[in-house]
Parts: structure tokens; sequence; C-alpha cells
């Protein structure tokens, strides 16, 4: 990306005090042309880089800006080397080349930071995928929602809510999050009232020639963290105490998506331990237990129980009425 070579630029020019356009270039594996462009680039934001004539010539930052990039640390440094999720960047449309614009940039750092910079890129690797390939059937709508949001036009949708229904609205987007492998619009509506919407819900988005202008003290980041708080808060939760088969203990945490373990005790009657289990619903709880079968019984509450039973008989019955095979 341009903005990674333009920091390569500043780099090199900090650590070897000057270097022509040829070097640059051969460097950075670009054309003479792309690093004269870089440098228009690199004025226009405010850089100071001056170029001086002559044999001994070359590009140089002056020395008021060159200490004043000196100051980047090791922590710093670190943490440009701590990649993004490739997958992420191409589902925006960015090629992620980040490994290999790092090992050039690595080059041009002093020795005394590279080796212990780079082995953030060697040892540390996100993944923010799921196991199992997404069909990623949400990528138009994903670049529709980008192209609205860089040109601040209003965007209308048609979104899926988690029950099936549909229904048409009109956003002003301001911005795309990706929690996990999901990518969320952050969007104001007329009312000036802020929501997210899940991408992959989004049946339909088209651009409106109608533009909106940004709130200025909108800060996504920090919307997003109150929105979190906020509905992590609003989640009821149920208390559930059980009787677990130790053989099963290891594997509590790994079967259920909304089961928060609180607590797990000692040994009580037939060797069984005592565990606090936290649940959204009632139907998540009995889910849970009955898909450990009778190495796990609900101690309270006692209303849970009942459930359980009937749930139990359900599938029971369900099964009964089939032929064994061969009958």
């Amino acid at each position: 990306m341009r903005a990674d070579r333009l920091l390569q630029i500043m780099l090199l020019l900090q650590n070897n005090g000057k270097m022509t356009t040829r070097e640059l270039a051969e460097a950075l594996e670009v054309s003479d042309r792309t690093i004269l462009r870089d440098m228009d680039a690199l004025s226009a934001a405010g850089i100071p880089v001056i170029s001086e004539r002559g044999k001994t010539g070359g590009w140089k930052l002056i020395d008021r800006f060159r200490s004043s990039i000196s100051g980047l640390t090791l922590d710093d440094l670190k943490s440009l080397f701590i990649l993004p999720s490739g997958e992420l960047l191409e589902q925006l449309g960015i090629r992620p080349g980040g490994p290999e614009i790092r090992r050039k940039l690595a080059a041009s750092m002093p020795l005394a930071v590279r080796s212990s910079a780079q082995q953030y890129l060697e040892k540390i690797y996100i993944d923010t995928g799921t196991w199992k390939p997404s069909g990623g059937g949400h990528t138009e709508t994903l670049r529709q929602a980008m192209a609205a949001l860089w040109e601040d036009r209003q965007l209308r949708i048609r979104y899926q809510k988690a029950g099936g229904e549909t229904t048409d609205r009109v956003l002003c987007p301001l911005g795309l999050v990706a929690k996990g492998s999901a990518w969320y619009l952050v969007a104001m509506h007329a009312d000036d009232e802020y929501r997210s919407y899940r991408v992959s819900r989004i049946v339909r988005a088209d651009i409106l020639p109608e533009t909106f202008v940004r709130p200025t003290h909108f800060d996504l980041a920090a919307w997003w963290k109150a929105s979190k708080e906020q509905f992590a808060a609003g989640l009821p939760r149920l208390e559930v105490r059980v009787l677990a088969d130790p053989s099963i203990v290891g594997r509590m945490t790994f079967t259920e998506r909304f089961v928060e373990i609180g607590e797990i005790g000692g040994a009580e009657e037939g060797g069984r331990v005592t565990a606090v289990l936290f649940f959204q619903t009632e139907e998540e709880a009995v889910r849970y237990v009955l898909g450990f079968g009778g190495k796990m019984r609900i101690i309270s509450p006692e209303s849970l129980i009942p459930l359980v039973v009937q749930e139990a008989k359900a599938a029971i019955a369900q099964y009964a009425a089939v032929p064994p095979s061969g009958q």
C-alpha cells in the first residue's frame, strides 16, 4: 500500500541521511517516477523532504524533522509488525502485502531494534476467519458500504432481522467494524440515532445520490466500545447450578457458545463436581444440559428440571417411533 511505502521512504531517509531517486526506487522495487510522485505526496502532507542537486545530491529530511521521527520507540515499531488479518483486508479489496512490506521496512531499521521488531512478524499471526470456509456472499455489499463511506453518500439497504423479516432503511454510513470474522456497518439515521448492522444480513445495498455531513465529533472506536458494553450489560443472565461427572469438566467450555462458566467446585455426592453456569435463556440452559446426557444434573433452579424432562421425553418419543434397522 502507498501509505506503507511513504512511511518506509521516511525511515530510509532517517537512517541513511540522504538517498537518490534511483537508490530509493531500487530499495522499494518501484520506478523512479513512482518515487517522484511519492515525494510530491510527502511534501503535500507537510513532511519537510528536500532535494539537493549535484553529484552528492539526493533526497533528505531536514534535521529538525529527522530528530522527531527518531523518537519512535521499540514498542512503536513492534506495533507496525503485528499484521492485520489478511482475510479482512481482502474483503475490503486491499491486497494483503503486509509481510513483504514489513520485511523491506525492517531492512531500513537500525540493527539495535530490527531483530526485536521482526520477531513480531515471524511469531504472531492473526487469523479472524472461521474453521470452515465462508461463502463470502456479502463481499459486494461490503464494497457498496465502503464506497458510500468514502463519498459520504446515503445508503438504502434491505436488512434481514434475526427473526427472518426484512425492512428497508436509508442510512448515513459512518464506519465499518470487524468483530471476529463478521463485519458491522455503523450508521446514522435521519433522527441522528446511531446503530450498527451486521453486513451479512444486508440483503441489498444501493448508494443514493444524496450526501450527508459526517458528525464532527463522532469517534467510531469509542462508540463501538460503548455500544458493545451497553449490549452486554442488557443481556439476561440465568444462573444454573449443576452436578457434573469429572469426565466432562474439560469439555464444558467447548460445547456451547453462550455458556459462561462461573465456578467449578470440589467433589460432591458420587464423586461428581459442582459447577455454576450462566446462560442468557432457559432454552440455552436446557439444550446445554441435555447435551451431556446422564453426566450432568441440574441442582437449581428447580424450574428447569421439568423442561429438561419434557425435552428428553420428546427426543425419546421421536426415536422410539423409528423401527430398528433391518425390520
